[in-house]
């Protein structure tokens, strides 16, 4: 899945609904992966207010990272103390406290792969989804149809393997120019004029 470009669409979200043009991330293993996550993310905040500041911290080094809901809480305190008031997460199990932390605090947080926005209602700004769904129907469906192949297939935005969730739980947090923004990212990306760089390709984020 092209991580970085739903992660790209909900930073250009986070941008328009940030009011102290400061916002951050929370990764889970500190892996290149997650790293995608984030680079895309800041791509999307950066191309609506290139002076936001992104906060970024990855919540540790080995498998544990992704179960360890009180450090990413922890984490996600930090920096909404430093001002951050929408906090984007990829980690796990860990990012129900970075959720839960956000709303404590009165502020916004991201979900991540599923649907999270009903675990805070009102709180969770939007999620960025992975589309299983979509690939596995249409794994069955080419296998239905005998044309399925082996082999690396890769979804993004333009073959609905990725997107962001708008639902009855953060209606009331989507304004109109939000809409408008993401969707112009979207299909902006779909069309190939805007390019979401990819952290894996080189281990690099030039946002």
């Amino acid at each position: 899945f092209k991580e970085h470009e739903g992660s790209y669409i909900v930073g250009v979200a986070a941008a328009k609904a940030s009011q102290t043009n400061k916002v951050g991330f929370i990764g889970g293993m500190d892996i290149g992966p997650i790293s995608r996550f984030g680079c895309g993310f800041i791509g999307g905040v950066k191309a609506v207010n290139s002076n936001i500041e992104v906060y970024q911290n990855m919540t540790g080094s080995t498998p544990a990272a992704w179960n360890d809901p009180a450090k990413g809480a922890e984490l996600a305190q930090s920096q909404i103390d430093r001002g951050a008031d929408v906090v984007y997460h990829a980690a796990g199990g860990t990012g129900v406290g970075v959720i839960q932390a956000a709303a404590d605090a009165g502020k916004l947080a991201i979900g991540v792969d599923k649907n999270q926005n009903g675990l805070r209602p009102g709180s969770v700004l939007t999620s960025m989804l992975k589309r299983v769904d979509v690939a596995a129907y249409e794994t069955f469906t080419d296998a239905k149809a005998g044309k399925f192949t082996a082999g690396l297939v890769t979804l993004g935005l333009a073959e609905g393997g990725v997107d962001w969730a708008v639902d009855e739980y953060n209606a009331s947090l989507i304004t109109a120019d939000m809409k408008t923004a993401v969707e112009k990212a979207k299909a902006d990306i779909i069309s190939g004029s805007i390019i979401v760089h990819n952290y894996t390709d080189d281990d690099n984020c030039p946002y």
